[in-house]
């Protein structure tokens, strides 16, 4: 896909809902000896999402997995939309879209594994990070060039911010 297609895409965008691991975090988690998860979530990615927030755009998290992790962060970003332990992600974003008075044209969906494949398939900007499996890089518009949970989210903020204010209306 050429550039100015991909900017087009972008310059539409109302809702960016995204995946958590692998896109959020790096994928990783850490145990301790007392058996504690720990994962990281990059800061520049916060500031992205709350970014598109002062303009105007909603934002969500989309997940397979049901841990406090996600939740935790989308209550510190004020992401109100957050469904976690969700299988068909498709299904929840058609949700939203209803709810919310959106074509599936005017989300970008950001995920990194074949279950987020669905989801890119159908929305109108589907984006991969750097790092996510073949599927989802060849189903997306657009793939970042760096790697989940190290600013991919912040990257795909900025490249819909740009678009939109260089394609206002």
């Amino acid at each position: 896909m050429n550039k100015q297609e991909v900017v087009t895409r972008a310059a539409r965008i109302r809702l960016v809902a995204m995946d958590v691991d692998g896109v959020l975090t790096d994928g990783g988690v850490f145990y301790s000896e007392e058996g504690e998860a720990l994962k990281r979530f990059h800061m520049r990615d916060g500031m992205g999402i709350v970014k598109l927030q002062k303009a105007g755009l909603l934002t969500a998290i989309v997940t397979t997995e049901s841990t406090a992790f996600s939740t935790r962060r989308a209550e510190k970003l004020h992401i109100a939309e957050v469904h976690t332990g969700i299988t068909q992600k498709l299904d929840v974003l058609k949700d939203m879209c209803q709810r919310h008075q959106l074509s599936l044209t005017e989300v970008c969906f950001i995920g990194d594994d074949i279950n987020d494949l669905e989801a890119l398939k159908a929305v109108g900007f589907a984006c991969s990070v750097a790092d996510g499996s073949e599927g989802p890089r060849q189903a997306s518009h657009y793939v970042t060039t760096v790697k989940g949970g190290q600013g991919a989210v912040r990257e795909v903020c900025d490249l819909i911010l740009r678009a939109k204010a260089d394609n206002p209306g």
